[in-house]
């Protein structure tokens, strides 16, 4: 919002923009603020915060959301607290809300106390606020016939709360827009509470909304007696500074050209003025709420201070991009004068410089300029905000070093072959280094992978190449190599190191162990072998000691479709024949990995099914057997059913399996009743369960993947879906869970909205996918690839290779050149894994009313017959005017608007 005044020499345009995107009017989303001097009426809000170290208001702490608008305009003047008091929650008085705007106009030149004479006899306002409220009168801020119209039986007009309704109509006369406003008085507002805005009011809500300086508040209400509060208020003000070109006294703004401790040198208006700065001085930027820290203010930055007597009591960084050029060449030579000769491709130029000019290495580190030698590549950087152009810094971009030092690593780069060091005085430098880098610890020689950040070390360089490394201490590193033995107290393990020899090593306490598909492993679940234990990579701190072991191989075997012989409980002894009929001889133990039908397998269990003629696959290392399976059933593909043979074979990786059936068994697939055999078809992915004796078929699962929509997510793992805007529900505890990049996730993870993939094996989920879903509108496209605007404003070219589906108009095309610019898609995966596309159902419509109750909007009719005028919203539903991002509440009667919908579901809104 904006207040419009009469006077010439500020511009109605730049208030207006002040005002643009203020009035949200909404609890704690409005920008707003005010002042009292006289009446000191109203509680003080309570706030829970740290004591805010400018001690102005012992009511607005560090971290209040409008600290920062409340203190600078304090500091400015331009409002003032009360006994110490700011007072932020109160409601903002008529008659402060009239002098903070003569205030922040800087108007107050134009005050004359002869003129509170002029006030109408109903608009009774403090003695302090009379000539403010004479003068509002006078600029056109407020309309006196109006104010004399007001009921103050109850409050005098000075002390009534200023109403939204009331400063909507204040903003609105101030932009000049008071007949469009008038014009505009028969359209409904489009809020639910239409009827309680004023008939002389709804031109002006209407046209504050479609200016976007206003919106609603929960529930589609507009609040028209409604209050604002001081902090709104000021926070308003606040931000309306940076469009305008009132200035104020004690504020200065310009380009920063020292910093030092103390100190913050400004170059305002081609001088040099100095600012003291203490450890109680706030800092802030331009785009944040939140209090910075005074490392965020840089050299040549533009930075506002509000101060006076040489002290900033407030800082803020209006533009944090340096303003300075660059040139790079080759120094040649110094010259005198304070100058310096260097050639810019074949031309030669010269720069001055002065006593402030920075000299700096590569590294970052200062210098003098007798430290660079000729032919160095040098960068001058000269600052763009005066007419002068000084020299600020000139640097070394590349140059000859050759040194020694201690130090410490902080980063190594193999892609660009650099290591980077805190060398002995705190400076950090960076060097390439080459294959004849040498790196020792005592007489070891380390590889670089061993080089790790933190080490301390010793270093030299020539010729700007690092040369040696030598560590100060120990440092962590890792080996490779098979397991042999962990030792009987947990204490030793012992490996074969790859090239041969045997190494022994100390265990810390409780030494991490990585291994693949466990969770939570421990010692105890390593294979240990002479021959074929685990292949492992250790990690090793700096005393030798293991402090990790990471499984990397196995050197298991598998032995599918054995029988089994005999099981001797006592001593764990299995015998079985393999499919050859050649016998073998197996210890169990308690790291047997087990599995028959049932969710907790125990060996107990398992020795009761382990009798003559049960049918196992296991794998196993040399006579000990790492896994024990029950086949309770088969997965593969159908190749053939013979219901005159009763039999069904199946292909299972390289194998063809075929099992009877006595009675037909049950098929079960998904969302399917009364399934059977006949519903199956050769080429079909099935599980087979097999009945208690192994040896016929119990029921055929057939396993299909469906892809639905999130609803809800149940208790104990249940989780409501739909799809095609049929829902069901179905429990996901047993089935692998898996994230957007196939990270694993929990079902607590699942959030209202998903898309998911769930594979079923008959009705059971075996496996949930989260699928990622971008919605986007076309920008380009090809045969191979589309470049899609999110909704976010970002770009990206999405290659395509492989199968596509476009969803367009009831058809499923296979071809991206079905897609045409400007189509709004939904791009995901299908369960068949190809990219699908599906195009969003554009409508163009005049809007109506939005209903925030069944969040959905009501659009105009084409005919008395028509009843699709009502449609549901997304959750994230995108509404915009071009670029610019809107509300659904800023839309008002009769806006031509056009609708994009998914399954009746409107994703976007476009406003003409």
């Amino acid at each position: 919002m904006t207040f419009k005044y009469n006077n010439p020499s500020h511009s109605k345009k730049v208030v207006s923009a002040v005002l643009a995107g203020m009035m949200a009017l909404s609890a704690g989303g409005a920008a707003m603020a005010a002042e009292s001097t006289e009446t000191g009426q109203g509680q003080t809000a309570a706030i829970t915060n740290t004591a805010a170290p400018t001690g102005l208001f012992s009511d607005i702490k560090v971290g209040y959301w409008a600290e920062k608008h409340v203190y600078k305009l304090a500091y400015q003047g331009i409002l003032l607290g009360n006994n110490g008091l700011f007072r932020p929650g109160d409601a903002v008085t008529q008659q402060e809300a009239v002098t903070m705007a003569i205030r922040f106009m800087n108007q107050e030149g134009q005050l004359n106390t002869d003129t509170a004479a002029a006030l109408p006899t109903n608009m009774e306002v403090g003695n302090y606020f009379k000539p403010y409220v004479a003068l509002a009168l006078q600029l056109g801020l407020i309309d006196k016939t109006e104010e004399s119209s007001v009921d103050v039986s109850k409050t005098s007009w000075g002390q009534k709360p200023a109403s939204r309704e009331w400063i909507t109509k204040l903003l609105i006369r101030s932009l000049d827009k008071d007949a469009e406003a008038k014009a505009q008085n028969n359209q409904s507002t489009g809020f639910a509470d239409n009827a309680s805005i004023s008939e002389s009011g709804k031109g002006y809500v209407n046209l504050a909304v479609s200016l976007d300086l206003a919106k609603g508040v929960e529930g589609n209400k507009f609040n028209p007696t409604g209050s604002v509060t001081r902090a709104q208020l000021a926070t308003f003000f606040s931000r309306g500074e940076s469009l305008t070109d009132t200035t104020y006294p004690n504020t200065s703004t310009g380009y920063v050209t020292g910093l030092k401790d103390g100190q913050i040198t400004l170059v305002v208006d081609g001088k040099a003025v100095n600012f003291a700065v203490n450890s109680s001085t706030p800092y802030f930027t331009k785009d944040s709420e939140t209090r910075a820290s005074a490392t965020d203010v840089k050299l040549y930055t533009k930075v506002m201070v509000v101060g006076s007597a040489g002290g900033a009591s407030y800082v803020e960084v209006v533009d944090a991009t340096p303003q300075v050029e660059s040139v790079e060449g080759t120094f040649a030579r110094s010259l005198s004068g304070n100058k310096i000769g260097i050639f810019v491709g074949e031309n030669y130029e010269t720069y001055s410089y002065d006593e402030a000019t920075a000299f700096i290495d590569q590294n970052g580190n200062a210098i003098k300029l007798s430290d660079i030698t000729a032919d160095s590549i040098i960068e001058v950087q000269r600052e763009t905000f005066s007419a002068d152009k000084k020299t600020v810094a000139i640097r070394v971009k590349s140059g000859i070093v050759n040194k020694s030092d201690n130090g410490v690593i902080a980063e190594v780069s193999t892609s660009g072959k650099t290591i980077k060091l805190v060398n002995a005085a705190g400076n950090t430098e960076q060097y390439t280094y080459n294959d004849n880098l040498i790196i020792r610890y005592q007489d070891r020689i380390l590889s670089l992978a061993e080089l790790k950040a933190g080490s301390a070390v010793k270093y030299t360089v020539k010729d700007s190449i690092v040369q040696t490394i030598e560590l100060s201490q120990g440092v962590e590193q890792s080996v490779r190599g098979t397991l042999v033995e962990i030792g009987g107290n947990q204490s030793t393990l012992t490996f074969k190191r790859e090239g041969g020899s045997l190494e022994a090593k100390l265990l810390t306490e409780k030494p991490e162990v990585i291994i693949n598909g466990i969770q939570d492993a421990t010692l105890n679940d390593l294979i240990t072998d002479a021959t074929n234990g685990d292949q492992v990579e250790l990690t090793l701190n700096s005393d030798d000691q293991v402090t990790r072991i990471q499984v990397i191989g196995r050197q298991m075997e598998p032995m599918n479709g054995v029988t089994v012989v005999s099981y001797n409980s006592k001593t764990k002894l299995l015998t079985v024949l393999d499919n050859n009929k050649k016998p073998f001889v197996f210890t169990l133990d308690e790291k047997t990995k087990l599995d028959y039908n049932t969710t907790k397998p125990t060996l107990a269990g398992l020795e009761s099914l382990l009798n003559d003629g049960r049918k196992l696959d296991l794998t196993y290392v040399g006579t000990r057997a790492l896994s024990v399976k029950v086949i309770y059933k088969y997965e593969g593909t159908i190749s053939n059913i013979d219901t005159s043979g009763k039999k069904i074979s199946l292909l299972s990786g390289n194998q063809t399996i075929t099992v009877p059936y006595s009675t037909v068994p049950t098929v079960e697939i998904y969302n399917k009743s009364g399934a059977s055999l006949g519903d199956l078809k050769i080429g079909d992915k099935v599980t087979v369960t097999l009945g208690a004796n192994q040896d016929v078929v119990q029921k055929v699962a057939l396993n299909t993947v469906a892809q639905f929509e999130v609803v809800a997510l149940e208790a104990n793992s249940r989780i409501r879906v739909k799809s095609d805007l049929l829902t069901s529900q179905f429990y996901v505890d047993q089935a692998v869970l898996t994230g957007e990049s196939g990270q694993t996730i929990t079902p607590s993870q699942l959030t209202a909205g998903n898309l998911i993939n769930v594979t079923f094996e008959g009705a059971t989920p075996k496996a949930v996918q989260v699928v990622k879903r971008t919605l986007a509108e076309v920008t380009a496209v090809d045969a191979s690839s589309v470049t899609l605007k999110q909704f976010n404003g970002q770009t990206e070219t999405v290659p395509v290779s492989g199968s596509v589906k476009v969803v367009k108009s009831g058809s499923t095309l296979t071809s991206l050149t079905s897609l045409t610019v400007g189509d709004r898609v939904e791009m995901t995966k299908d369960t068949d894994n190809s990219t699908r596309f599906r195009v969003l159902t554009v409508m163009s419509k005049q809007f109506w009313s939005y209903d925030g109750v069944g969040n959905q909007i009501l659009v105009k009719r084409e005919t008395t017959a028509d009843t699709n005028y009502r449609f549901a919203l997304g959750s994230s539903v995108f509404v915009h005017q071009g670029d610019n991002t809107l509300s659904v509440q800023s839309l008002r009667d009769n806006d031509n608007i056009v609708l994009y919908l998914l399954n009746n579901v409107i994703l976007e809104i476009q406003k003409q």
